[in-house]
């Protein structure tokens, strides 16, 4: 008798139940997928959730510590990540949710292998030196998850341009996170913002929250949400190639995830006093101003060049 394993509709809900959870943002955007994009979204999610929280010693993406076996964690994400593309039961919701996405789309492995790589980032203590590094770092832990939100989209795995601006978008939401939980990450003993940054400034190695230093840290987080702006640009440049729905949510989540970036930087030397986060009427009105650029994205955002902006790796 055969073992009874969950169905895909038993993951797929468990996998909404995690998105709701772990990101209000990007559970409002999913809802504007249709319903076969938004349940792989939410998949996708999972895994990615998952291997999160495993990392950094999680409860859906909040209370990270430092945790004492980062290996450890590590080789549990590999195995399962593994089983998962080897097309075997994993037993774990989120891995299960990857097998199934990955199926569904033909999800090409090197982008799910290039995540996992940032996870081994962190597991390393890795600190990016340059700039450059801060956006290699970036696109392994989102840039990356980008691209394969790109192919759940039904994004062409070969569509080299389209995957570009995708990856630009998580570019943008990765540089706003740096820039708003650059006080949460010092409590775990972490820091993204590169060193030669902080040399440039004069700003001692973990002393960047410290009063003395406050005016120059709002200076850094500025230059992280700046070019978390012109990522996500870039990135809307992308939109005219996916569906309405697709594209309506993709914007969605640009504004949503643009303003965190944009409240930060308005908040200037008190931006770390409180996590910054969007209201529900503040994603309700992105949601809506969403829909009108959505149905106009060929004119507003025709194709730009991205001069300047940094490329992922082929």
């Amino acid at each position: 008798m055969s073992p009874a394993f969950p169905s895909r509709a038993a993951i797929v809900a468990t996998a909404g139940e995690s998105i709701a959870l772990g990101s209000r943002s990007f559970a409002a955007a999913s809802r504007l997928f249709d319903r076969r994009t938004r349940e792989r979204a939410w998949l996708l999610y999972a895994w990615c959730r998952a291997c999160d929280d495993l990392a950094d010693g999680q409860d859906h993406g909040h209370d990270m510590i430092r945790v004492e076996d980062p290996e450890a964690r590590l080789a549990t994400i590999r195995n399962r990540t593994q089983a998962a593309l080897d097309g075997e039961w994993v037993g774990d919701p989120a891995f299960d949710a990857l097998r199934m996405v990955v199926e569904e789309t033909g999800m090409p492995h090197r982008f799910i292998w290039d995540v996992v790589d940032g996870f081994a980032l962190d597991a390393a203590d890795w600190r990016p030196r340059s700039e450059s590094d801060l956006h290699r770092y970036c696109y392994h832990v989102a840039g990356a998850v980008g691209c394969m939100m790109a192919v759940v989209m039904g994004v062409r795995p070969d569509d080299e341009a389209t995957l570009d601006r995708a990856c630009d978008l998580g570019l943008a939401f990765q540089l706003a996170n740096i820039a708003r939980d650059i006080a949460e990450d010092a409590r775990a003993e972490r820091c993204y913002l590169p060193i030669e940054w902080l040399v440039e400034v004069d700003i001692p190695p973990g002393e960047q929250l410290k009063p003395p230093f406050r005016q120059r840290l709002t200076m850094l987080a500025r230059r992280l949400t700046s070019q978390a702006e012109a990522y996500e640009a870039s990135a809307r440049s992308g939109t005219p190639a996916l569906s309405f729905r697709s594209a309506w949510a993709v914007l969605a989540a640009a504004r949503i995830y643009g303003g965190i970036a944009r409240t930060v930087a308005k908040a200037g030397d008190h931006a770390w006093d409180h996590r910054v986060s969007t209201s529900a009427l503040e994603k309700l009105a992105a949601i809506g101003r969403s829909f009108y650029e959505a149905r106009r994205r060929s004119a507003l955002y025709p194709p730009t060049p991205r001069d300047g902006l940094w490329t992922r790796p082929r």
